[in-house]
């Protein structure tokens, strides 16, 4: 069981801006033997200048990644990829890549991503995924998957109906499709009804997904 706190201010000059602290305590939660490491007071803070796009490309169990952000924002994630020139290729025709500076913008993250990709849990809710040029109906659904936990799955159906659309599930399934920022905004989570894999456009198809399903520990799936 996880139980998640709100985000607290800490406390910064009256003229500064705030930063947000993400308080998470993980109690009885267990994997493969091992009790889960027991977070506190987490921070997610990039190092982006207002307005610059940049570009992290960083090495995991997983493959490569390229984590693309703006602001405080995440822009895209991409993963799985066998070198850095094939992540470059991966966003290469992504409008919000145009122009981006390569650089350890967000470190914190990137350890994070790298964990995740070792096998650590982590939920990334705190990471704040940049919602410019999404429909009111994409941004609900988002927002609901991300309250879908490590090692949690629903089918299409259950998502739309947590998102309050219950009879949009192949609209659910567009939104996933979609997705610009995988494992933050964690559509590996979300099955075909009967418990099938569905689809999955990263790296390796739903062969990375059914990866990513077991390393989490989620329940059988065909």
């Amino acid at each position: 069981m996880v139980l998640h706190f709100g985000a607290m201010p800490v406390a910064q000059p009256a003229d500064g801006p705030q930063d947000w602290c993400i308080h998470t305590y993980s109690i009885g939660r267990w994997k493969m033997g091992q009790r889960a490491e027991f977070r506190t007071a987490e921070r997610y803070r990039p190092r982006t200048r207002t307005g610059s796009t940049v570009l992290s490309i960083f090495p995991t169990d997983l493959g490569w990644f390229g984590l693309l952000g703006r602001g405080e924002s995440v822009l895209r994630l991409c993963f799985g990829h066998v070198g850095p020139a094939e992540v470059r290729q991966a966003l290469a025709g992504c409008v919000d890549a145009a122009g981006a500076s390569e650089c350890d913008w967000t470190p914190d993250l990137r350890r994070r991503l790298e964990g995740y990709a070792a096998g650590e849990i982590d939920s990334f809710r705190d990471v704040r995924v940049a919602m410019e040029g999404r429909t009111q109906f994409q941004k609900t659904v988002i927002g609901a998957l991300r309250s879908v936990g490590y090692g949690e799955t629903v089918s299409y159906r259950e998502l739309a109906e947590l998102a309050g659309s219950p009879r949009s599930a192949r609209a659910v399934g567009r939104v996933m499709a979609a997705n610009r920022v995988p494992i933050i905004v964690a559509c590996h989570r979300v099955l075909a009804s009967g418990g099938g894999l569905g689809g999955f456009s990263a790296p390796q198809g739903t062969a990375m997904k059914r990866r990513l399903l077991q390393m989490e520990g989620a329940e059988a799936i065909r």
